[in-house]
């Protein structure tokens, strides 16, 4: 029973007190359109991206933006013919121009993604145009649609931000992407609420990689990406170093940007997903066996409690439990909605859960194995030993 009463805590906490994480309408802030249009380049880090290419790619060359805008696509060691196919789909798709560029293998210590965005942002910044005011990092899986740079840019201008970044919508077209995805960006939430995010105040700092729009200026004082040249989980850091260099950063969910890649069985989201956990919680051991024990009291127990309470015959547990669990779903029922999903998936909530923290355990196992986070054939140690 006490344990049933802490998970109930729990909720009632994360409920009013978790700055209203479960909500979903934090979305791009009011905005008008500047008298003159800042220049912008768009850096795109892209390895192996041929399958999703033909409609991220196409969808960046046909941006309707008034000032200048330019596009490059850095190929970071492709096997599968990315540079070629960019090449392809530029010819017939006119739009912005575009480079593509392969800067070779990382450096010691440099993530691929990261080797592959200094290199384009250098580039971007010598080139023949002069430096551009501002530089949209997004990755080669999302597509965004006409108008999307624009808006981007508006907000950042009308606001005076340095780091506008949207989490783009997930692809939830097969079954355990529609049970899997939601629950991603819920948690997610639920670890940097957007709103603690986007006060200029707060500790909080986190943004999407997937579609960050970042003053040039920001970028330089913050010294990005050499100073996080080593973070596996590259937005937040990148994110937190704006944040902490005295740049205003900007966290939403995206009306106009969605991620193409699909994840259609259990062991691609469970990979995509694994890959980064124990990086996220340092690769401590004490964080991980803390993170097992929220996770369990948090969501297992209230489905727990309210069975053994049935089966027992103890209405008081049950109801604790139930009500525990009811105040959980009631939470993931916006997320849902977001992602135009049915809210018959709210009460399997805790399934989800127990998925994500067999995820962080067997990330913690993969580590110590010497396998670390990988991507693509590349396989990170932990920075310390970099």
């Amino acid at each position: 029973m006490v344990t049933a009463l802490g998970s109930l805590a729990a909720w009632s906490w994360l409920l009013l007190g978790q700055g209203m994480f479960w909500r979903t309408d934090v979305r791009l802030p009011p905005r008008r359109e500047p008298a003159a249009w800042p220049s912008v380049a768009i850096v795109v880090p892209a390895r192996d991206e041929a399958e999703v290419l033909p409609r991220s790619l196409s969808s960046l060359l046909a941006q309707c933006y008034p000032g200048e805008a330019e596009l490059y696509l850095v190929d970071d060691g492709s096997r599968d013919g990315t540079g070629e196919l960019a090449r392809r789909l530029a010819a017939e798709h006119p739009g912005l121009p575009l480079t593509v560029t392969s800067p070779g293998e990382p450096a010691p210590g440099w993530t691929g993604k990261l080797w592959a965005l200094r290199h384009g942002i250098a580039l971007a910044r010598s080139g023949p145009r002069g430096e551009p005011a501002y530089l949209l990092l997004t990755d080669a899986d999302i597509a965004h649609e006409a108008g999307s740079l624009r808006e981007l840019v508006s907000a950042a201008e009308t606001a005076g931000l340095d780091l506008v970044s949207q989490m783009a919508r997930l692809r939830t077209a097969g079954l355990w992407e529609r049970l899997v995805v939601p629950a991603f960006v819920y948690f997610f939430a639920q670890l940097y609420p957007f709103r603690r995010v986007n006060r200029p105040g707060a500790r909080t700092a986190a943004a999407a990689g997937g579609c960050v729009l970042l003053r040039t200026e920001a970028a330089v004082r913050a010294g990005v990406p050499d100073s996080i040249r080593q973070a596996v989980i590259d937005d937040v850091s990148l994110a937190r170093a704006v944040k902490r260099s005295g740049g205003r950063i900007w966290l939403g969910l995206a009306e106009r940007v969605d991620s193409v890649r699909p994840y259609p069985a259990l062991g691609d989201l469970w990979r995509m997903v694994s890959r980064s956990a124990y990086a996220q919680l340092r690769h401590s051991p004490a964080l991980l066996a803390g993170t097992v024990a929220g996770l369990t009291l948090v969501y297992l127990v209230p489905p727990a409690a309210l069975a053994a309470g049935l089966a027992g015959g103890r209405p008081a547990l049950a109801a604790t439990g139930g009500l525990a669990w009811l105040v959980m779903a009631g939470t993931y029922l916006p997320m849902l909605r977001y992602h135009r999903q049915s809210a018959a998936l709210a009460p399997l909530l805790p399934l989800t859960a127990l998925l994500y923290l067999l995820m962080t355990v067997d990330s913690a196992v993969q580590h110590y194995r010497g396998r670390g986070a990988a991507w693509k054939g590349r396989t990170y140690p932990r920075p310390s030993d970099a």
